[in-house]
């Protein structure tokens, strides 16, 4: 939350797209509304997590019929709502070989746990928005037009 409000804070550069300014506008306001301030404890258990989403890192394995895990530079404890979240909103997303509701569907998750998963979902989202403007961090590294398909990612969220 603090990355993302920070990132927010410095109003980054995101162009003339009407898409992309209403995106800004709402999860800033998003942001500085009390309701990411919950994801900052977790009721449940922890898990090990890897806390990079990115579709490259989950490897199917046919003979064993099951996803391999690499690149575990960012792992340890963490939130599960945190980890669906992240996997299910990594800007590798945009590839389109992960169906979220699908694997969502899959999850045995509390009413309170989905509530955080859908916020968690949220905050990752426009993380990722924030980073895509013009001089942002991500932007050399996702194609053009990448920062007007996360916009509309964002507002599809806010619902």
């Amino acid at each position: 939350m603090a990355k993302a409000r920070a990132w927010a804070g410095r109003r980054p550069e995101l162009g003339d797209e009407p898409v992309v300014r209403e995106a800004y506008r709402a999860g800033v306001a998003w942001l500085d509304s009390s309701a990411p301030d919950g994801l900052a404890t977790d009721p449940r258990p922890p898990v090990l997590g890897m806390a990079d989403g990115n579709r490259a890192n989950y490897l199917w394995d046919e003979h064993d019929r099951r996803v391999r895990l690499i690149d575990w530079e960012d792992s340890g404890r963490n939130d599960r709502a945190f980890e669906l979240g992240e996997l299910c909103e990594h800007i590798s997303r945009l590839d389109g070989a992960l169906d979220a509701r699908r694997l969502l569907a899959l999850v045995d998750l509390t009413p309170a746990e989905a509530g955080r998963v859908r916020d968690f979902r949220l905050l990752i989202a426009l993380g990722w928005f924030l980073q895509l403007g013009p001089g942002g961090p991500a932007a050399p590294h996702n194609p053009p037009g990448t920062l007007a398909v996360q916009a509309e990612r964002v507002l599809r969220l806010l619902g």
